[in-house]
């Protein structure tokens, strides 16, 4: 399988750094705002790819690896929500396996917003950070030579 060459950090534009630290960054306002919703992250890191995913492979491996991420915290998350709301609309007690999944949970979110500032802060210098296993899926996803891709730098057209 072939790849597309991975740009060196000269070679990116500012803005492109910025975008590819933004799709890290949406993830804590997200958080501020849709607190009591997990899904809103989820959410919001779906429509920044989307708006995202034109601005070059950088930005959209980023946002990907980002989106990626965000599908499994958001599902953790969106359980331990549903999990509590049942617990306290039918006043039943609190189990261990409740706690356990609490303390999962508190791990799994500590770990992605550890894992979210270092990724901002390697994007933002135009460098890549891998997430462990969503990283090599984005990358395989946005770096990959399909049949219609021609190695064509990025942002360049074809020569005629």
């Amino acid at each position: 399988m072939q790849f597309h060459p991975l740009p060196q950090p000269h070679e990116l534009s500012q803005r492109e750094k910025e975008d590819a630290m933004g799709a890290y960054l949406m993830m804590f306002a997200a958080t501020a705002v849709g607190l009591p919703l997990p899904i809103i992250n989820l959410i919001a890191a779906i429509v920044y790819f989307y708006v995202n995913r034109s601005k070059g492979r950088f930005v959209r491996f980023h946002a990907l690896q980002s989106l990626y991420s965000q599908i499994i915290v958001s599902l953790i998350n969106s359980a331990m929500v549903i999990w509590l709301v049942i617990n306290l609309v039918n006043r039943h007690p609190f189990t261990n396996h409740f706690w356990a999944l609490l303390i999962t949970a508190g791990v799994f979110n500590l770990i992605y917003f550890v894992f979210s500032i270092v990724g901002a802060i390697r994007s933002r210098k135009g460098r890549f950070y891998y997430f462990l296993f969503f990283g090599r899926i984005a990358y395989m996803r946005v770096y990959a030579v399909r049949d219609e891709d021609e190695m064509v730098p990025e942002n360049k057209p074809p020569q005629m």
